[in-house]
């Protein structure tokens, strides 16, 4: 049997580097991987992109997604050659929903006092607004079990998310036709935990939680969060 090509997504405030740890574990079990950069411009577009990027990998694939990246594999996911989802401290949207209203179901994350407004030129000439963390606040709210110069670093160098992310609406919901896990950071204070659970059980997916982990796993548990992705690997291969 074949193994799909696992296709790590990432999220806000982060670059594919964050997966360095998950794709030493995957490749170590000689499972293929790519971890394509997010151009973190909105929902619609960055699904189209990360369509794009599927319809080029030769045979199956299996997406993963980490925070906002969880929302782009829900709606690429469609895609004829994806044949699982795996959410790590993730958005798990339906169709029709924005991130805005899932997350504006449950008490608000310590994410949402700390992030800082800047601005960005746009086509038509006119400026859209993007949001990155506070540096100050970037390690307790993104990155606690990191270390700290780590964590200051991943601070300086986050990539902004364009505001309009969270005001679209989910073109479709991968999930309800393709089998998902998730993994759910029980300490996480970016995305909280009972919308991580939430989005999980609407889902239907197999969901392993790590209880002390920050909404950085995928860099503070690379092996965990790879052992879920062989899980997933195995039952769609």
């Amino acid at each position: 049997m074949t193994n799909p090509t696992v296709v790590l997504v990432h999220g806000a405030f982060a670059d594919a580097t964050g997966w360095i740890g998950v794709i030493s574990e995957l490749r170590s079990s000689g499972i293929p991987v790519i971890a394509p950069s997010n151009p973190l411009r909105g929902l619609t577009s960055d699904a189209a992109y990360l369509a794009s990027i599927l319809a080029q990998v030769e045979g199956p694939a299996l997406l993963v997604g980490h925070s906002y990246g969880g929302a782009l594999i829900t709606v690429a996911g469609v895609a004829e050659n994806v044949v699982g989802l795996v959410y790590v401290a993730a958005y798990v949207p339906h169709e029709g929903e924005t991130l805005g209203e899932l997350q504006g179901g449950f008490p608000e994350s310590p994410l949402t006092g700390s992030l800082k407004k800047w601005t960005y030129p746009l086509l038509d000439g006119d400026f859209g607004v993007e949001v990155t963390i506070e540096e100050a606040a970037y390690p307790g709210v993104f990155a606690a079990d990191v270390p700290e110069e780590v964590a200051g670093v991943l601070a300086a160098a986050q990539r902004p998310l364009a505001a309009a992310a969270f005001t679209e609406g989910a073109a479709a919901a991968a999930w309800r036709t393709k089998p998902s896990w998730a993994l759910v950071a029980g300490a996480d204070r970016a995305i909280s935990p009972e919308v991580q659970r939430f989005g999980a059980a609407r889902a239907g997916a197999v969901v392993v939680e790590l209880p002390h982990a920050s909404h950085a796993v995928i860099l503070s548990e690379p092996t965990r969060v790879a052992a879920l992705i062989r899980d997933a690997v195995r039952a769609t291969s």
